[in-house]
């Protein structure tokens, strides 16, 4: 499997995104997610894009369908980890290689799901899979999105995740950095260090305090 995109916990509405494209990130869509009480504002690459992640609805998101996700938790409370990340096959293959659960919410096509992990606690990020996803590159026309950043960024290679208990990952977070895009590191505060195109450039941005996100490309 490989990473087919990451959110990142962001206030109502994401002012924080001002930040990445006063960085001379490229904005594309965002969505809203009907059921499930989320919006976003998205920046795609090559083979990966970033959401900026919210509650919209409380209600929705708080509901019988859409609460064993822990989105409500990982989205407002401090302590629980502000990152998602989702793979998709980097083969044939047809669900998430770790233990998982099938997440059908209303948004989805029918017979589409998303394969949530198990066994990650809230100090990890929320792993998911979805087999019928495709890198923003390969996107059919109707639904191409900007791929071109005056910071002249390309692709993302991998990215760093510090966080409390990374001495002893879940089955899923195993599973992560057996894909060699995903490090760990254990520290006392929630952050991702995303490296573009192999750090070519040689430059680094740290958002914080805006979000935990270090960009180095």
């Amino acid at each position: 499997m490989q990473i087919d995109h990451i959110f990142i916990r962001a206030s109502g509405g994401a002012p924080e995104a001002e930040h990445l494209l006063a960085l001379g990130w490229a904005e594309g869509s965002g969505n809203h997610h009907p059921g499930q009480g989320t919006e976003n504002r998205r920046f795609f690459f090559e083979n990966i894009f970033i959401e900026l992640l919210w509650i919209a609805d409380h209600a929705e998101i708080q509901s019988e369908q859409t609460r064993p996700t822990m989105l409500f938790e990982r989205l407002s409370m401090e302590q629980a980890s502000p990152f998602g990340v989702c793979f998709r096959p980097a083969g044939d293959a047809g669900e998430a290689p770790f233990p998982h659960w099938a997440y059908t919410p209303a948004y989805l096509p029918p017979g589409m799901k998303i394969d949530i992990g198990m066994d990650a606690p809230l100090t990890e990020p929320l792993w998911f899979f979805i087999a019928d996803a495709k890198a923003p590159a390969a996107y059919p026309f109707e639904r191409q999105e900007p791929l071109y950043h005056p910071l002249e960024l390309n692709r993302i290679s991998a990215i760093t995740l510090t966080m409390p208990g990374a001495e002893q990952l879940s089955e899923a977070a195993t599973a992560a950095r057996g894909t060699g895009q995903v490090r760990f590191v254990a520290g006392g505060e929630h952050l991702m260090e995303v490296i573009f195109d192999d750090h070519r450039q040689g430059g680094s941005h740290d958002l914080r305090p805006h979000l935990p996100l270090i960009v180095r490309y």
